[in-house]
């Protein structure tokens, strides 16, 4: 029954969401595009809670950045923003991209899920992009929180990059982030769990890992069985 209740609180919470912020071209728009960024986007709570983090030399994670936050990233001296969100309509990613052109940042979009798994494309795309973004230091990467999608981004690339143990990689998915594995986002924290193991069955690198191996299907019914036990 409290299930139930939770469950239409979220799905009226995300209609309300969905009905508007879709616009910053007019005054008027632009001030309810405002209110959806910090009230429905929680843009409220990140303007005093950034969970930015320089995690390798030049490497920067972090949540959703305001246009506020943006000049001052743009002030590090940062020209390249990956924004695991993806492009969108809404007015967290308007206001993005907005002022990312103006200060002249770089805008990579690239879409991934806290709570599902993509195909084994975009990871390998990702990897792609990691190599580009090696010639772009410093540079950030975000998602809305930094926690789930920004933790796993920054595990892969501490392994990848850096040559991280899956151990110390880990360590990018923990509640220093706010990172909660014991939900449905403990998927990130799977796919981590799945490569360690097939690695030490087979040694390989990560990136040969999702070329090769890489299975969201089975991650993900193999993380519900481990979930359904807990």
């Amino acid at each position: 029954m409290l299930g139930k209740l939770f469950q239409r609180i979220h799905e009226a919470e995300r209609r309300f969401s969905k009905s508007f912020g879709q616009d910053i071209s007019t005054p008027a728009a632009r001030r309810r595009a405002k209110w959806h960024f910090y009230l429905s986007d929680h843009g409220l709570l990140r303007t005093v809670w950034t969970n930015m983090d320089q995690i390798a030399p030049g490497v920067w994670r972090s949540n959703q950045p305001s246009p506020a936050r943006l000049r001052k990233i743009h002030a590090m001296g940062i020209r390249t923003i990956l924004n695991l969100r993806g492009q969108d309509s809404y007015a967290h990613y308007l206001f993005e991209k907005e002022t990312c052109d103006a200060l002249g940042i770089e805008l990579i979009d690239h879409k991934i899920y806290a709570r599902s798994l993509v195909a084994r494309e975009k990871f390998l795309k990702l990897f792609d992009i990691f190599d580009e973004l090696e010639t772009k230091k410093p540079f950030l990467f975000h998602c809305k929180s930094g926690a789930d999608r920004a933790g796993l981004v920054a595990a892969m690339w501490l392994m990848d990059k850096e040559g991280a143990s899956v151990d110390d990689a880990r360590r990018m998915l923990g509640l220093r982030y706010a990172h909660l594995k014991h939900t449905r986002t403990g998927l990130m924290d799977h796919v981590l769990d799945v490569y360690e193991a097939d690695a030490a069955q087979t040694p390989m690198s990560l990136r040969q890992w999702f070329h090769d191996r890489y299975d969201p299907k089975a991650i993900t019914a193999s993380f519900e069985r481990k979930q359904a036990r807990a």
